[in-house]
């Protein structure tokens, strides 16, 4: 069956005054960060730069042998601070010689070209991680246990962690096929190798910052592929990563995982627990296995992206839980013992987002909250982004909107589609005046565009929740975002093509310039301003958002490059509409108390066909850009735009009257040709009997 993989883990929150805080990772320019004083098993190394030191100002010094590569250096309060380091003794060699002391560094050749340690830290040079699995197929396929000396035996620096994580992915990623208890043990002593407490300093100066994600992705990722026995079994138990699996099935009364780890030094074992309910254990099938893993130091390594500028204290409180669940199973209780047990210390639970490195709150709720734990139920499934999200900054997970998105979504494609083929029955019919063509013209780009923004946004859905790559997310965001806003403009043509019908009456415009000028607004201006915000944004990872492939908010305000024209577009159509209202209500010479009746109908006609063409319901969406609107706005914005499909089917199509009465025609002569060809087929009858 197959399985899914989540990180769980329960966040500090201080209310009042702060702790004593653990070594933040990643400084920032300018923070005092002693990486070559500091107490590490790193030695040797070069301490400063030669040279005037003059703030913000940077310098690049080699690394002693037996290191190859760099130690670059930022100059703060005239002192010299260590920024970076990619000091690596680790080559193919020294991970597959026989070593008893410290690795070796020794220049090798691998496919003809001389490697330096400094390119063993570039991700795209894949040949020398290549030759790494290579050489672990020929020499110990079974159980990896041939590197691991390589591995234990090299000094803990920036660089070599970064050798490490990079092979420890390409083994997770080329050689996870067949993973048994032997292989993923080896797997965890390496990881453990690069999370041991005394070198955690060290992963603050690794040039990439998504480093500490790929290796909980990579022990994630190899330990999914792992199969287990009938009976529970401790997979591996090193200091700092722990593994269990079991069996479980309709049958189990519920099961647990209970990991318990040292987090900081002197201090006692914290613990974590890992329960999967009972009602949710009855959705199997078939009997399978579930595997956790607990990491007690991963949590000060994890660098969330969009938290550097901020100041509040907001750290991991307990251990790092890892679950790889069958997929039925949607629902998993998390049991989290604080390391910070002061009574400001509020938690939250969260889950960790491993395409944009951040921790989401959305994936569980945080249900007990004492001074020593936290209990977490946490969702383990993928959602149905809701038509909310369209216009509200935040990301709502709610079950209301979830289903009134999904099925509105059905009826608004089915409705489109059959407004496109009642529009191509009735073309020739309907299109006789340089108006009308227009008009229709319209009418079959805005549901092809709405058609269209639909399927994108469904795949938007379903990519987001089968966690695809990052640059996978952008592309369905872009097209999200250029067909939506294709939408809107084609909706501003149809209001803009009222007006020139009712306003301009001498000079009329010639078809092939009316199309052009069309297709330039409709799809031209949304493409500008589609790419546009793609090539500001994305420079910063700023273009979509974490909990789903949509636009940005927190970090670069993204959305407003679709709120900003959706809404200037939608005062545009209220300002059509009061002409429109204006110029009909105006009553002839002699008329009546009846028609002024009429000419109110007439108005309230016009209002009730435009209003869901042009776009009027998306002015709901206001309401929900405000931070903390009542969830009912967010409901009657979904309900309203999710059946948008259906209003151009209606209004559009079906309540037009020279369109129903070129259907009703089409039909009748489609029937008439029936008949004829029934009665020439009979006549042929008889004369064959004749």
């Amino acid at each position: 069956m197959a399985s899914a993989v989540i990180t769980f883990c329960c966040l500090l929150f201080l209310s009042t005054e702060s702790y004593h805080q653990r070594p933040k990772l990643h400084p920032k320019v300018g923070d005092i960060t002693q990486g070559l004083k500091e107490k590490s098993k790193t030695t040797g190394f070069q301490a400063q730069c030669q040279g005037i030191c003059m703030n913000g100002s940077r310098c690049k010094q080699s690394c002693e042998k037996p290191f190859h590569g760099e130690i670059g250096f930022t100059c703060n309060n005239k002192r010299w601070q260590k920024s970076i380091e990619t000091c690596t003794s680790l080559t193919v060699q020294t991970l597959f010689q026989e070593t008893n002391g410290v690795s070796v560094y020794e220049p090798s050749l691998v496919g003809g070209s001389r490697f330096s340690s400094t390119m063993l830290l570039n991700p795209a040079n894949e040949e020398l991680i290549e030759s790494a699995a290579q050489g672990i197929q020929k020499k110990c396929p079974d159980d990896y246990a041939c590197i691991i000396n390589g591995v234990k035996s090299s000094e803990p620096t920036s660089g070599n962690i970064a050798f490490v994580v990079e092979l420890l992915k390409n083994i997770s990623m080329q050689l996870s096929a067949n993973v048994n208890r032997k292989k993923m043990q080896s797997f965890s002593t390496m990881a453990n190798h690069v999370l041991d407490r005394s070198v955690i300093s060290n992963w603050a100066f690794i040039p990439e910052r998504s480093t500490s994600s790929v290796l909980l992705q990579s022990v994630n990722s190899f330990a999914k592929n792992l199969t287990i026995s009938d009976d529970p079994e401790n997979i591996a138990d090193e200091p700092f990563l722990q593994t269990k699996a079991f069996r479980v099935s309709h049958n189990t009364q519920g099961n647990s995982f209970n990991f318990s780890m040292r987090v900081t030094d002197g201090e006692e074992d914290v613990q974590g627990v890992v329960f999967i309910p009972r009602e949710e254990l009855q959705k199997l099938p078939v009997p399978s296995q579930a595997i956790s893993i607990a990491f007690s130091t991963l949590g000060e390594i994890l660098e969330e992206a969009h938290l550097q500028n901020e100041s509040f204290p907001r750290q991991v409180n307990g251990l790092v839980l890892s679950v790889i669940l069958p997929e039925k199973l949607k629902q998993v209780l998390l049991t989290f013992e604080k390391i910070n047990k002061s009574s400001n210390a509020k938690a939250q639970c969260v889950g960790w987002h491993s395409r944009n490195r951040r921790w989401v709150k959305e994936a569980c709720e945080t249900t007990v909250d004492v001074m020593d734990k936290a209990t977490c139920q946490c969702n383990y499934t993928n959602f149905l982004m809701s038509f909310s999200i369209l216009m509200s900054p935040k990301t709502l997970a709610n079950k209301t909107l979830d289903y009134i998105t999904c099925i509105g979504l059905s009826i608004s494609i089915l409705s489109l589609i059959l407004c496109l083929i009642i529009e191509i029955t009735v073309w020739s019919q309907v299109t006789v005046t340089e108006i009308s063509y227009m008009r229709h013209v319209c009418i079959v780009n805005i549901a092809t565009s709405l058609l269209i923004a639909n399927v994108w946004f469904i795949i938007a859905s379903f990519f987001d929740g089968m966690a695809r790559s990052y640059n996978w997310c952008v592309a369905v965001t872009f097209f999200s975002h250029y067909f939506y806003l294709s939408l809107f403009f084609w909706m501003l043509i149809k209001a803009l093509l009222i007006l020139y019908g009712i306003l301009i009456v001498f000079r009329r415009m010639m078809k092939p310039a009316m199309m052009a000028t069309a297709f330039s607004v409709g799809y031209g201006c949304p493409l500008v301003i589609a790419a546009i915000t793609v090539a500001v944004t994305e420079p910063r990872k700023g273009y979509v958002r974490p909990q789903a492939c949509w636009l940005n908010w927190d970090n670069s305000k993204a959305l407003l490059a679709f709120v900003i024209p959706a809404l200037t577009i939608v005062v545009v159509n209220l300002t059509v509409v009061f002409v429109v209202a204006v110029n009909t209500r105006r009553p002839s010479i002699g008329s009546s108390k009846s028609q002024d009746m009429v000419t109110i109908m007439r108005i309230s006609k016009n209002v009730a066909i435009l209003t869901p063409l042009l776009g009027l319901t998306w002015g709901f969406g206001i309401a929900t850009l405000i931070d903390g609107s009542s969830l009912v706005f967010h409901i009657i914005f979904a309900l309203l735009n999710a059946f948008q499909g259906f209003f151009i089917l209606l209004f559009g199509t079906i309540l037009d009257q020279k369109t129903r009465e070129a259907l009703k025609v089409r039909m009748s002569s489609l029937k008439g040709t029936s008949r004829t060809e029934k009665v020439c087929f009979q006549g042929r009858n008889v004369w064959k009997e004749g």
